[in-house]
């Protein structure tokens, strides 16, 4: 059974930092991007950064570039997403997600997603 558990969610201030971590297990992930989406009741869910199966390849949307990084350890099995220069607007529940291709940013492209981990950030 596939699963992706991310942790490290919490309360941070504007312009601290946070780690998000997302674990999976279940199958092999190779050929697979993973990634990072956002969601605030009543919006629709955001794509935020994405790593392919190597690493060489990464993507951000406009308003986290520059703060995030996304990064995958070298088994393949986690992906960690660095935010930096939070700000309140990034409050959201963050959710792991894998997709088996190429790049995408519609979350309807992607196979399987975690639980989420919820980030808040005040002013």
């Amino acid at each position: 059974q596939v699963q992706l558990a991310e942790s490290g969610g919490g309360l941070a201030q504007a312009g601290d930092s946070l780690s998000l971590s997302c674990a999976a297990s279940g199958r092999t992930f190779s050929g697979y991007y993973m990634g990072w989406f956002r969601q605030t009741p009543g919006k629709e869910r955001e794509f935020v950064a994405a790593i392919s199966w190597s690493g060489g390849f990464s993507y951000y949307s406009d308003s986290v570039k520059g703060r995030f990084t996304i990064a995958r350890d070298f088994a393949r099995t986690r992906v960690n997403l660095q935010m930096n220069s939070l700000k309140p607007e990034d409050t959201a529940v963050y959710y792991c997600t894998a997709r088996r291709g190429s790049f995408a940013t519609e979350k309807e492209r992607y196979d399987y997603w975690g639980q989420g981990t919820q980030v808040t950030v005040s002013s």
